[in-house]
């Protein structure tokens, strides 16, 4: 297998696609938008966070590249359900795992789906596509209806 292949693999491709939870989320009391000015890619993360702090529901919108709207795909299905601080881990992980600080051969099973974005390490200029949700996820943890706005740059 290439290493193109390694990067874009049908799960990837499929989730760009069509991509889980992509759509406005009218009733969100939590969210922030993202930018990308490398590639262009631009989404807006809303949540419906509960009073216990766990993500009830979250949606994505916007328009980006395929590992950028598949990992919006892939972050939104692994966080519902989650809190607000196992959402932050889960991105801590996810971060170290496109960033190439894990050891080779670590146990990735805790990052479930979202283990097929490793092979985004080869390439350093895709990492900021692949955390671009993320890091607007986590802005939108952190903020509530003011929709914070944070880039890769």
């Amino acid at each position: 297998m290439s290493d193109f292949d390694d990067l874009y693999s049908e799960q990837i491709i499929e989730h760009s696609k069509k991509p889980r939870n992509f759509g406005e989320l009218p009733n969100a009391n939590h969210h922030a938008n993202g930018f990308n000015p490398l590639c262009g890619d631009k989404l807006v993360v809303g949540l419906v966070m509960d009073g216990a702090g766990v993500i009830q529901d979250v949606k994505f919108q916007g328009q980006g590249c395929a590992i950028s709207k598949a990992s919006a795909s892939l972050m939104t299905g692994a966080v519902k359900g989650k809190t607000a601080a196992e959402a932050e881990h889960l991105f801590e992980r996810f971060h170290d795992l496109v960033m190439g600080k894990l050891p080779e051969g670590e146990d990735l099973t805790d990052l479930g789906k979202l283990a097929v974005l490793a092979g985004v390490r080869e390439y350093p200029a895709r990492v900021k596509c692949a955390s671009l949700a993320w890091h607007t996820l986590k802005a939108a943890l952190e903020s509530s209806t003011d929709g914070a706005v944070i880039s890769t740059e």
